[in-house]
Formats: C-alpha cells, structure tokens, sequence
C-alpha cells in the first residue's frame, strides 16, 4: 500500500508539473514586438464602412481590399482623427485620446498560443458605462465563414442595431453571421478576470472552447496582458498558417462601442504575419 501511495504521489506530481509547463509564458525577451495602433472608431458601423457613397473605401473592400491596406503606412495610422472625434461621427463625445499604440507579441508550442500586449491606457473618455473594470483588453479570431474577416478583422461584428449605436436598443450584442469568432478578453475588476467566449449570432462571454487563460498587471502607467489559448479550440489555429485577428481596449471604464480597436491583422504561427508568432 506504501509503495503505491508513493507511485501515485509522484504520478500526481508529475501531472501536475506537465500541466503548468503546458500553460508556462515564453521567454518574453526573445520574442519580437509589433507596434500595432488602436484608435476610437465613433459611431461607425461596419454597414457604414462598406455603404455606398458613405466611406471612400467601400468600393475597395467590394474588390477584396483590406482596411489596413489604405488606413496603415509603414506602421502608423492614417485617419481624419478629427472627423471620427467631430459630432457627426461621434455624437456622445470623442475620447481625449483617439489612438495610441499597443506592443503585440506571439509564440506557440505544440498546444498552446501566448499572446501578450502591453499599453499605457489613457484617460479622458467620453463613458465611464463600466464602473467595474477599469480596462479590458480583448482579442478576436474570426473563422473563415465570417464574411470579409481577412479584411475587416473584429469590425464585421459591429452593427448599427447593436447596443450603445446611436439609436439602437439594448437588445443586440455584437454578432457575426455567418460564421463565428472566438473571443477572448482579461479584465481589471476584481483582481483580473479571464473571458472565453464566443461571437456568433450574438456575443457570449463564456462558453468559449479554446481554453483562455489570461493574466494582466499594472506597473506604473503600463497594462501588460498575456493570454493562454488552445490551438485547436474553438477558431482552430496550427502552425504554419495565418489567421486574421483584432485587438480591442476598454480604457477609463469604457463600456460597449467606447473602446480603441485596431484594423484587421494577420497573426502568422511560424509563418508571415503582420504579428509572426515564434515556436517555443
């Protein structure tokens, strides 16, 4: 009976050591950084951004172009900033800070993705709607059924009938459809919260099947936020392949459309990306 107790002890260790080896963060230091810069999008839903005769770059998005191919030049931003923070697109009230940048880095093993950003989030936003959490910072991977995910990234799930649209009821999350997104986000509130969740027909908080794990800390005016996910989870992602994915940040308590969000992006498991994930 003491020989087996022992066996099972050391069994048990050994289960125990693997599984946190398993979900154990990179070497940061030797993963590359991308300067990816997320800005407040106003009131603009993806309706807007692909009507006719109501953005310029509708008839590029018809022939398959992306968002990031004409808003982005050698990495930085390029928006009428004033125009989405006049009343026109943003009838609320446009945040202090319309953009700033986030440090994206990526690395993968054999069963997990890491992703990490770090970012100072500003003050001065127009709603305070979530007293609860000061930040929170999400990303989403669309599968291939999204329609024009590649090119759009998280804003194909921006609608104006979506809660906190001018004019739009409390009734309606975000939502994708056809297709779904794996939706993954770590809040302030409460000494830090994991989500796994999902986009679909409409946006669940849990539920998620990739896994999340997600820790973030405070250091001075700097968020650093890391996510564990599974590969095959959820939006099924593997080495070698590139996935397109967007970054969204809840500063100042934001809540619902108030938030900064990037373009879509591409996130390269060992292979080109805008974002490259490096194999551990």
């Amino acid at each position: 009976m003491k020989k087996n107790f022992v066996s099972l002890a050391v069994m048990g260790a050994f289960v125990a050591f693997a599984s946190q080896a398993a979900l154990a963060a990179p070497d940061w230091s030797k993963v590359p950084k991308k300067e990816i810069h997320v800005f407040h999008p106003a009131a603009n839903p993806i309706e807007w951004a692909t009507g006719k005769g109501d953005h310029s770059g509708a008839a590029g998005l018809k022939k398959g172009e992306a968002c990031a191919g004409c808003h982005i030049e050698d990495g930085k931003l390029s928006l009428d900033l004033k125009r989405l923070a006049s009343k026109e697109m943003e009838p609320k009230g446009a945040p202090k800070t319309m953009t700033y940048p986030v440090g994206v880095q990526a690395a993968f093993d054999a069963s997990n993705l890491y992703v990490r950003l770090t970012f100072k989030a500003p003050a001065g936003g127009a709603d305070h709607g979530d007293k609860d959490n000061e930040v929170k910072a999400s990303i989403m991977f669309p599968n291939d059924k999204v329609p024009m995910a590649d090119q759009v990234g998280c804003w194909a799930t921006c609608h104006k009938d979506a809660r906190t649209m001018p004019g739009a009821s409390d009734t309606k999350t975000k939502y994708a459809t056809p297709g779904a997104m794996d939706l993954m986000q770590w809040k302030s509130g409460g000494g830090g919260k994991a989500v796994d969740g999902t986009v679909t027909d409409k946006r669940n908080m849990e539920g998620g099947k990739a896994g999340v794990v997600a820790e973030g800390a405070k250091a001075g005016d700097t968020y650093t936020v890391t996510f564990t996910r599974k590969l095959a989870g959820g939006v099924n992602l593997a080495p070698g392949k590139a996935v397109p994915f967007g970054i969204a940040i809840h500063a100042d308590n934001a809540a619902g459309r108030f938030h900064h969000v990037s373009f879509g992006h591409s996130l390269g498991l060992g292979t080109d990306g805008d974002v490259k994930a490096v194999k551990q």
